[in-house]
């Protein structure tokens, strides 16, 4: 199983988005020390209290301050721009990076990221679609044309190619249920953040699916699954509880009543006010058990153990400061506790 950190380069209320850079790419520098196969960064727009709103370019720092760490986007909203110019700029990254890229590719959650880029919430699957065959096809081919309902190309050669042959690996972000078996009908890998609709019990069946899916379309190989999950290593089940409770009680919050927000737009699937209203529920000891892997290196390896075998997981990505509120030696503390004590039992 191929396990990787997250990052969301968070900025904390007292910081200077220098402060709050150099805090990431420290963390960055210390995953690289110790080993850690890959960093994966997300793309956040109209969100404060993150900068990373640009993970391209952030990809290109870390790919410069590093040697061995694999790059992932997790994921990269192909429907927020033109797929010619972000095949452009992902293939630059695998290249400046030798090769070190792996491509997550989303069409977004939240209908206000779309609506601040003049995209419409409802087109982005149609997009996303899209999108994604063009920047295949501006990876492998010499010069493509493409007709489709959001995008017309004619006769265009993209340069650079990729590092990587054919392409980086292309991996699709999920975050609801019917996401699951298009997927699967697509023939791509998956990365699941079970953050707003899933509890970590609840994927088997929905995995199920996408690979029931993905067997009915004919596609040759075996299906990836990936799943990300907040971690927090102490060296004791006290601090494991107390330490990140403050951070993961805001996120709860803070995530439920955006999900509720959205609960009457037209455009979304899924019945968004009881997924939101189930967030708000839950207290801290649910979320303890449904959504995240908290404890001590021999707890913390025992849960990711059993989702690795439930649920037959190929990646594992762990988010290192679920609410942001985590102090940064904590955060240190924990990914070296993780990579140390943790990680040689997953494998």
């Amino acid at each position: 199983m191929h396990v990787g950190m997250f990052l969301e380069f968070p900025r904390p209320a007292d910081s200077t988005y220098r402060e709050a850079f150099d805090a990431s790419f420290a963390l960055v520098d210390e995953a690289e020390k110790l080993g850690v196969e890959s960093v994966w960064l997300a793309e956040y727009h109209f969100n404060p209290g993150r900068v990373l709103s640009s993970p391209i370019l952030i990809g290109t720092a870390i790919a410069s301050r590093t040697e061995n760490i694999r790059v992932g986007l997790a994921v990269q909203c192909l429907p927020l721009g033109h797929p010619v110019r972000l095949a452009e700029e992902a293939a630059t990254l695998d290249q400046l990076s030798n090769g070190r890229l792996e491509y997550g590719v989303g069409r977004g959650t939240f209908p206000n990221v779309h609506e601040g880029f003049n995209t419409p919430f409802s087109e982005s699957r149609g997009r996303f679609e899209e999108g994604l065959e063009i920047i295949k096809r501006a990876w492998t081919e010499e010069s493509f044309t493409f007709e489709g309902e959001y995008y017309q190309c004619h006769d265009l050669c993209v340069e650079p190619k990729p590092r990587q042959e054919p392409h980086p690996p292309i991996r699709v972000g999920i975050t609801s249920a019917e996401s699951f078996p298009i997927t699967g009908r697509m023939g791509y890998p998956i990365l699941i953040n079970p953050s707003r609709v899933f509890t970590l019990d609840q994927l088997a069946h929905h995995i199920g699916e996408y690979r029931r899916a993905w067997r009915e379309a004919g596609h040759d190989g075996e299906p990836e699954v990936g799943l990300r999950v907040p971690i927090y290593v102490a060296e004791t089940e006290e601090k494991a509880y107390s330490d990140p409770r403050e951070g993961a009680i805001f996120m709860a919050q803070r995530l439920g009543q955006r999900v509720v927000s959205y609960a009457e737009y037209g455009a979304t699937t899924g019945d968004w006010r009881a997924e939101g209203e189930r967030v708000l529920d839950m207290d801290y000891d649910d979320w303890l058990r449904d959504k995240v892997a908290y404890g001590t290196p021999d707890s913390v390896a025992l849960k990711l153990r059993q989702l690795k075998e439930d649920l037959g997981l190929t990646h594992m990505i762990y988010e290192v400061d679920l609410g942001n509120h985590l102090p940064f030696e904590m955060q240190l503390n924990s990914l070296r506790l993780f990579n140390k004590e943790v990680l040689p039992q997953l494998a």
